[in-house]
């Protein structure tokens, strides 16, 4: 074998085209909002790691539980890079009527992209952050929210930060 990249062979870089069942698919027993997405800083160093917070508001009837899912979208690259890339997700229990504050933290290495080795660029990335993946239609109603955020400096090996 050849040709080792992932174009054509997995739904994440198949354009637009909707796997059946994505990560995070399924329903649940009541809804939540999502509100006051925040990233800190909003333009940061090659090098740096990005806060993120979101407050999860069950506007429900019933207690549930909501699995929050950040991704990442490079709006620009060197490279063929997925869509959006899962970054970090965490099950959250939240009472009726309630909210919570979630926090995150969105590390350096998880904006590598692969050229001969692992390199961090600049540039424009969106972040976004819900209960299913960007785009996705499902019968179950849920928000998901964005928000850029701007890398500066020059690329460089991961290894080296």
């Amino acid at each position: 074998m050849e040709n080792y990249t992932m174009e054509g062979r997995t739904y994440r870089y198949y354009g637009q085209e909707a796997p059946l069942y994505p990560f995070g698919y399924g329903l649940s027993y009541t809804t939540f909002r999502y509100r006051d997405l925040v990233l800190s800083p909003p333009v940061l160093p090659v090098c740096a790691n990005l806060s993120v917070s979101v407050v999860l508001e069950n506007t429900g009837l019933r207690d549930s539980e909501e699995v929050v899912q950040l991704y990442l979208r490079w709006e620009q690259s060197s490279v063929l890079v997925p869509r959006w890339q899962l970054v970090a997700f965490r099950r959250v229990a939240v009472l009726a009527g309630r909210e919570v504050k979630l926090f995150f933290q969105v590390l350096a290495e998880q904006r590598a992209v692969w050229a001969q080795d692992w390199r961090l660029e600049p540039g424009t990335f969106t972040l976004f952050a819900g209960g299913q993946q960007p785009g996705q239609k499902t019968r179950a109603p849920s928000e998901v929210l964005s928000a850029r955020f701007s890398v500066t400096g020059t690329a460089r090996p991961l290894h080296t930060c």
